[in-house]
């Protein structure tokens, strides 16, 4: 009988040592924070915010929430680097990619979109209405018109102004951080532009977590490049046991890492949400350090117990915070070099 009782005693303490590994690795499931949360990058993303809380605030889903998020970006017409006013390709067409992902895995995207003015809702119908994950170019198009969405010109005066001047030397270098507008761009030759996203993750009064990503991609690109914003798991990545991640910068790098993915199953693995960004930037700092200084790649994410932090190659990267305590909260997110 004694040695019953052992065995049952040492099985009990065995259990209770493998849960508490187990604790360690994943970090605590199924926690939910006090509040709401919406973060996204950039000082752009306050505003962007302040449009997802209203969702949020009546306890309404985070994939609501990101969507009518980034839609204010898109809509914004001084914002060079998303949507509708977003500086063209190297031929004068404004092309747009965008991604989202729920809380149960469910993904749409769209890249390459021409003539609609936001991609992330497009992104979500491909998601909800189609049994795919991307649509492209002509084939999102088609997809969009038959989905209702209205053709636009998308192409605005100060968009085609920049083009036409870029055309005079075709030279492209790109500026870090001009999407911060505190970065004073009115210093810049003609042929200097820089590109970005809005990257969007919030998490719900359930405790569920959605993120989006919606971006008019590198200004003056070749016709036809994609960057990693509407590519899962590169530009945005959500697992709802663990948390969610979005990257920001030169997307060719973030997909050589599949970056957001990366520091989702950093989270995974223990790692605060801080610090998985870190080493995500690490590994990109360790695969090309002859660029790693000349370019600006960030990430940001979030965790089930409502934490979040950031990383980037660079100074200058900032993100937006909201919750019921503040709604215009912008944080300089921390760096590398």
């Amino acid at each position: 009988m004694s040695s019953r009782r052992q065995f049952i005693k040492q099985s009990i303490v065995g259990a209770v040592a493998a849960g508490s590994i187990q604790e360690l690795v994943a970090g605590p499931r199924n926690t939910k924070p006090k509040t709401p949360i919406v973060i996204s990058t950039w000082d752009f993303g306050v505003a962007a915010n302040k449009a997802a809380w209203e969702v949020l605030k009546k306890d309404g889903r985070a994939l609501d929430a990101v969507e009518q998020g980034v839609k204010v970006a898109e809509a914004d017409l001084s914002n060079p680097t998303v949507g509708k006013g977003g500086y063209p390709d190297r031929d004068g067409h404004v092309t747009l990619d965008a991604c989202i992902m729920d809380e149960f895995g469910n993904c749409g995207s769209v890249a390459g979109l021409e003539q609609i003015a936001h991609p992330i809702s497009v992104a979500r119908l491909v998601m909800e209405k189609t049994p795919h994950v991307m649509l492209v170019g002509e084939g999102a198009l088609q997809f969009a018109i038959e989905q209702g969405f209205q053709r636009e010109n998308l192409l605005i005066p100060s968009s085609e102004a920049a083009w036409k001047e870029w055309l005079k030397e075709k030279k492209y270098k790109p500026i870090m951080n001009i999407e911060n507008k505190s970065f004073n761009t009115d210093r810049l030759p003609g042929n200097q532009y820089n590109h970005d996203t809005i990257g969007m993750l919030a998490m719900d009064v359930n405790g569920n977590i959605s993120g989006a990503c919606t971006t008019s991609g590198m200004a003056f690109k070749m016709r036809g490049r994609v960057g990693d914003s509407p590519i899962i798991g590169a530009g945005l990545y959500v697992d709802n046991e663990i948390g969610g991640a979005t990257s920001t910068g030169v997307g060719e790098e973030v997909i050589r890492t599949v970056g957001s993915f990366l520091v989702v199953e950093l989270m995974r693995q223990g790692y605060s949400p801080e610090a998985a960004c870190k080493e995500a930037v690490e590994r990109i700092v360790k695969k090309k350090p002859e660029i790693a200084k000349e370019i600006q790649v960030g990430f940001l994410a979030i965790n089930k117990k409502g934490e979040y932090g950031s990383y980037a190659l660079q100074s200058g990267f900032t993100y937006a915070v909201c919750n019921a305590e503040k709604q215009d909260l912008i944080i300089k997110g921390k760096h590398i070099f």
